[in-house]
């Protein structure tokens, strides 16, 4: 088996991208498992497949997969390295503004640049059968046990389930033990991406996130996306901020509830590669 792909990034968060156009997605959870491999395959944070439109009102559908091959819903700096990757396909011309779909529905991106884009990721959700996360009614807050201790989170869908914490220091011990048992808390029916964020001023975030399926990353784009959400709504950040993560910055646009919420990033193209298929499997 011979795959041709893309190797890609936003802010650090790594993807393969898998050209679908004129043949169906076809690989295994096992066999994304092993591209996902960092020591023996390529290594990624997500795959990322280039599919023809299944909704009449997009121009491509892609689809998302974590590193443990299970899907996702959506992932806002894999939009970008789509956008990005059309560009480079001959697909989109820059200043370009074009419907996508992803798992979760449409998203609309606008091409600043060859590797710059903008993307209305859509109307945050708060509603816990949205996210979907178990609480009798919707509140700003939540108290939440974790590991033995009692968090406050916020949490919101940006298409994909968000718990978010603020915190006074990003690199506190405590966090890399609060991460993982926050994504696979119960009270989380589908799991979710634990952001911590620490508030710098009101245009100024900065975050880190462990996110279902793959762990801690350098970047989340819809992580970036919920601590905006989460801190606009409590009243505690402007209308666009800068949310600085490990790998990089992101700008988020949002008015406020109702309102569809904006991101703007850079998306690198890192090489072009060709996976021979699973060692087992030879």
């Amino acid at each position: 088996m011979k795959l041709p792909f893309s190797k890609m990034h936003g802010i650090g968060n790594d993807f393969v991208m898998v050209d679908c156009r004129q043949q169906p997605f076809a690989l295994s959870e096992a066999q994304i498992r092993d591209i996902a491999d960092r020591h023996t395959g390529v290594g990624f944070d997500q795959l990322i497949s280039i599919e023809p439109k299944r909704d009449p009102s997009c121009a491509f559908y892609y689809g998302i997969w974590n590193a443990d091959g299970s899907p996702s819903g959506q992932c806002g700096n894999g939009v970008r390295c789509v956008a990005a990757w059309l560009h480079r396909a001959g697909e989109l011309a820059i200043g370009e503004t074009v419907r996508l779909e992803s798992p979760s529905g449409p998203v609309t991106v606008h091409l600043l640049g060859p590797n710059e884009v903008t993307v209305d990721m859509g109307v945050p959700a708060f509603q816990p059968l949205d996210v979907p996360f178990r609480a009798d009614v919707e509140a700003e807050r939540y108290a939440i046990e974790v590991g033995g201790e009692m968090l406050e989170i916020g949490v919101v869908s940006m298409g994909n389930p968000h718990a978010v914490v603020v915190v006074p220091d990003l690199h506190a011990p405590a966090l890399f033990h609060q991460g993982p048992r926050l994504t696979m808390h119960d009270r989380f029916p589908e799991s979710a991406n634990a952001g911590f964020v620490q508030v710098e001023s009101r245009q100024q975030l900065r975050l880190r996130v462990h996110e279902r399926g793959s762990g801690w990353t350098m970047g989340c784009g819809t992580g970036a996306c919920a601590a905006m959400a989460v801190m606009r709504r409590r009243g505690e950040v402007d209308q666009r901020v800068s949310v600085a993560l490990p790998g990089g910055e992101l700008s988020i646009d949002w008015a406020g509830p109702g309102h569809t919420l904006w991101m703007t990033g850079p998306a690198t193209f890192v090489f072009e590669g060709e996976w021979l298929g699973s060692p087992s499997a030879r």
